[in-house]
């Protein structure tokens, strides 16, 4: 098992003390689950609707690392609800309220309820990369050959 990674958390103000913070399900389970916090009331998605869910959290995520928000299949298959913006990244010196961007692509309204387990948090390490100008780039058998173009099979 690799090394664990502190995540510090805070509760925005008049948020429900009662939801757990993120939290594995399975020993497993690469993403821990993000709740909806909705002072205990509902959001309705209706079909098409983007809408920001708030978590009620803020986080502190350690130099080096991002948190990857992503959807949860189950409401993906069962619901046409995901993540518009799959895989959401918040950076390790974002500290405002971590919010989770959905989409329902179904052609029926979803209701999200308070405390609902809404998408996933991934934490990953991130390497950052110096980009310098070049006169060339190296040749391959690909080439520029774009989408489609290694085939189907």
């Amino acid at each position: 098992m690799a090394a664990e990674v502190t995540i510090l958390v805070l509760r925005e103000p008049g948020a429900d003390p009662a939801l757990p913070l993120p939290e594995y399900q399975t020993r497993g389970s690469a993403g821990a689950d993000l709740r909806a916090d909705l002072g205990g009331g509902e959001l309705v998605l209706d079909p098409g609707q983007i809408r920001l869910v708030p978590t009620g959290l803020r986080v502190q995520i350690p130099e080096g690392y991002e948190m990857q928000v992503r959807p949860r299949s189950s409401l993906a298959l069962k619901h046409g609800v995901t993540l518009p913006n799959t895989p959401g990244t918040i950076d390790s010196d974002y500290r405002g309220p971590l919010g989770v961007i959905m989409i329902n692509l179904s052609q029926q309204p979803y209701t999200i309820h308070h405390g609902e387990r809404i998408a996933q948090a991934v934490v990953a390490p991130v390497t950052r990369a110096a980009y310098v100008m070049a006169e060339a780039l190296e040749q391959t058998a690909r080439g520029e050959g774009g989408f489609g173009s290694t085939g189907r099979a």
